[in-house]
């Protein structure tokens, strides 16, 4: 696979994933989408490290490795499915495109190697003005609960990268593929999405309401959002400068907004493309701050 074939798969996967999220909780149940979607990519998951002859680790540190991983998988996924019955999938992909300054703050206090500076609290402040501007796009009560359920999300979805990142850098971590920690955080977040499925719908299926697109939504999410978005990820970030990897995070926003617009009807309110704008510039200040600084 070549290197700008990978970078672009990440980045229309990435871009279409909140939407895809948003469409295949329309007439399933969220969570019900979420453990459907795991399941299909756990078992296309296990035939493609067979396949590929892929080791799968199941030591003590591989199955911590697995556990971290499933912080996000799980805890980080579980609030996102049920905050994006509620919102757009515009305001899902601007929310997560925070991912990187969160990461950033959370690895000054857990990663003793990671710098937080007077320019990275700069770039979070604007983020989160921003995001308040964000949120501020005609939401209900009901919408600001979602809204605080979704950073939940992707705080919990930030911490387990930094969290599995930390475990890696020790001895037995390291060599585990990238490939295998995918599918064990999938295989362990299946019982946890089940318990959640049962005690919110009482193990109903409710097929008969089930919807096409729904339907093709998870088939696409278990394909594409959790196997080849993976593995392009994997295979740009082994392959590019982590700042050229970092354009990515401020690349799918802009595609995610418009895709909603036109494929979901979503409106463009201005709060919502000026909160993005902000949030942007933020990331930017983030990665490329500094060097602005030097050149001026």
């Amino acid at each position: 696979m070549s290197i700008p074939a990978a970078y672009t798969a990440v980045i229309i996967v990435w871009a279409t994933t909140p939407l895809g999220v948003v469409w295949s909780g329309e007439t399933i149940h969220p969570i019900l989408a979420a453990l459907l979607r795991m399941l299909m990519a756990a078992a296309l998951g296990v035939l493609l490290l067979k396949w590929r002859g892929i080791h799968f680790p199941w030591h003590k540190q591989a199955r911590r490795v697995y556990a971290l991983s499933c912080i996000g998988v799980f805890g980080g996924m579980f609030c996102t499915y049920l905050a994006a019955h509620y919102l757009s999938s515009g305001v899902v992909s601007v929310m997560y495109g925070l991912t990187p300054i969160f990461s950033g703050l959370l690895a000054a206090f857990f990663l003793e190697d990671q710098d937080f500076g007077t320019r990275q609290w700069l770039a979070t402040l604007i983020s989160l003005v921003g995001l308040v501007l964000v949120c501020s796009s005609n939401l209900v009560i009901t919408d600001y609960r979602a809204i605080l359920l979704l950073l939940l999300g992707v705080i919990l979805f930030s911490m387990s990268a930094v969290m599995v990142k930390r475990e890696s850098n020790k001895a037995g971590g390291s060599d585990i593929h990238p490939f295998a920690v995918a599918l064990g955080a999938i295989v362990m977040s299946i019982p946890a999405y089940s318990l959640a499925w049962l005690l919110m719908e009482h193990g109903e299926l409710h097929a008969e309401q089930w919807g096409l697109r729904s339907i093709l939504a998870i088939v696409y999410l278990a394909v594409f959002g959790s196997l080849v978005g993976f593995f392009s990820y994997f295979y740009v970030l082994r392959h590019l400068a982590a700042s050229t990897v970092a354009l990515i995070t401020l690349i799918t926003p802009v595609f995610a907004v418009a895709m909603g617009h036109i494929f979901n009807q979503e409106a463009l309110e201005p709060p919502l493309i000026y909160g993005g704008l902000l949030v942007i510039s933020g990331l930017l200040i983030y990665f490329w701050g500094g060097k602005l600084v030097k050149q001026v």
